[in-house]
C-alpha cells in the first residue's frame, strides 16, 4: 500500500497581524522518495557554502543567496515526486461573528480545505504541520478525526497520522514555507525586495501560472485555491 507523506506550514494566519492575505500550504511526496529528496535539499545547501542543517525560510531570502534559491527552486520543479497545493485567503473578507465562529475554529477549517483533497483513500497518508503554539494540539487531533470522517476512515488507516514537528527539522516544511512565501508575495504585490521577485517571476514562469487565480483542483504541481467565504 503506498504511503504519502504531506507537509504544512503557512503565513499570515494570525487574524490582527497586519497582513491582508493568510496562505496555507502543503509539500507532498510519495513516503518512499521523502529520504532521497531531502538529502537532495541539503546537498544543495552545500553546494552554495550553507550548513545542510541551517533552515531554508521565505523571510531569509537575499540577493547574495540568489543562486541557492533558485536551485531549490527549480528542483522542486523539476523533481516529479514533489508536489504542492496552497489555499489563499484574502483576510478582508473575513467576519467570523457573522458565520457564528472563531478565527480559531476556521483556522483548521481552512486546514481542511488545504489537506482535502490531496489524500488518497488507496494509500496511507501522514501529515506533518508545523508546530505553532503547546495549545494546538488538541485542534490538530481534532483535524485527524474530520479528515478521517470526511472518508469514512474511523480505524485511521487511511489518514494515518496528522503530526506536529518543528520546522528546522524537516527540509520538506522548510520548502513548503518557501514555496508559500512566493505565492503569499505575488498575491500581497509586494515589491520590496528584488530578489524575492526574481522568485517570483521564476515561479511563475515555471509553473505557467500567475499565482493569483484557482488552478484545476486536481493539478498536480503547483495546485492553488483562492478561498472566498460561501454566500449567506
Amino acid at each position: 500500500m503506498l504511503t504519502y507523506n504531506i507537509y504544512c506550514d503557512e503565513s499570515g494566519h494570525l487574524e490582527h497581524d497586519g497582513l491582508g492575505f493568510m496562505v496555507l500550504g502543503a509539500v507532498w511526496c510519495p513516503a518512499e522518495k521523502a529520504k532521497e529528496s531531502a538529502v537532495r535539499l541539503r546537498e544543495i545547501k552545500v553546494k552554495h557554502g550553507l550548513k545542510p542543517d541551517c533552515e531554508l525560510k521565505w523571510i531569509s531570502v537575499s540577493a547574495s543567496k540568489l543562486g541557492y534559491y533558485q536551485d531549490v527552486l527549480d528542483y522542486f520543479f523539476d523533481d516529479n515526486d514533489l508536489h504542492f497545493r496552497a489555499v489563499v485567503i484574502d483576510k478582508s473578507l473575513l467576519n467570523h461573528d457573522a458565520y457564528g465562529t472563531d478565527h480559531d475554529t476556521w483556522y483548521y477549517k481552512m486546514y481542511f480545505q488545504l489537506l482535502e483533497p490531496l489524500l488518497d483513500p488507496s494509500a496511507r497518508n501522514r501529515i506533518y504541520i508545523d508546530i505553532k503554539d503547546t495549545r494546538s494540539q488538541a485542534k490538530v487531533a481534532k483535524l485527524h478525526d474530520v479528515l478521517s470522517n470526511s472518508m469514512y476512515d474511523f480505524d485511521h488507516s487511511i489518514v494515518e497520522r496528522v503530526q506536529q514537528v518543528r520546522s528546522h527539522e524537516v527540509e520538506h516544511v522548510q520548502l513548503a514555507d518557501f514555496l508559500i512565501g512566493m505565492v503569499s508575495y505575488r498575491n500581497r504585490l509586494l515589491n520590496t525586495s528584488g530578489a524575492k521577485l526574481t522568485l517570483v517571476d521564476r515561479m511563475k514562469r515555471r509553473s505557467r501560472l500567475s499565482l493569483d487565480r484557482n488552478t484545476l483542483l486536481r493539478a498536480p504541481k503547483v495546485n492553488l485555491l483562492m478561498w472566498r467565504p460561501r454566500a449567506r
